[in-house]
């Protein structure tokens, strides 16, 4: 039993190695007091106060007034023209992508048409059909890709 012992510490020479001084047999005392006391609970920090900033008021005899413009959508969530198709199933002549897969998924969701084994697959009724080409069942991530036919190109 106590072999095994020595060998779990035989690669700590300074466990089993004696003191050679009585330095180092003090240094063993002083490691011995800290680790006991190091178990002593420390005290908190206290969190400093968040800085805010304030923006400066300005003057009300100023007559020049600010007016600032929403930021043009562009990408993947600028608007642009959809195809009949998608215009009778959305009820708008324009939409952006995001906003169309958004009123896909709820109609897919209120009229229960995913697969309940594989919620990745969903079943299309007729509405769907006219959008996917046709197809009776898609998953999920092919939305996207058939969508993008419906999409008008505008420069």
């Amino acid at each position: 039993m106590a072999s095994s012992g020595i060998r779990a510490l035989r690669g700590c020479r300074a466990l089993l190695a004696p003191a050679k001084s009585s330095a180092s047999a003090a240094a063993a005392e002083v490691m011995k007091t800290t680790t006991t006391t190091s178990k002593q609970p420390k005290p908190k920090a206290t969190a400093k106060p968040k800085s805010t900033k304030t923006a400066k008021a300005t003057p009300s005899t100023s007559t020049s007034t600010s007016t600032t413009e929403p930021k043009r959508a562009s990408g993947i969530q600028k608007v642009s023209p959809i195809s009949p198709q998608l215009q009778t199933f959305l009820g708008a002549p324009e939409a952006s992508r995001p906003d169309a897969v958004k009123q896909i998924w709820s109609y897919i969701k209120l009229h229960n048409l995913q697969n309940p084994a594989d919620k990745r697959e969903i079943y299309c009724d007729e509405k769907l059909k006219a959008l996917f080409d046709g197809k009776d069942k898609v998953g999920f991530l092919e939305i996207g890709k058939l969508l993008f036919r419906h999409f008008i190109k505008t420069e």
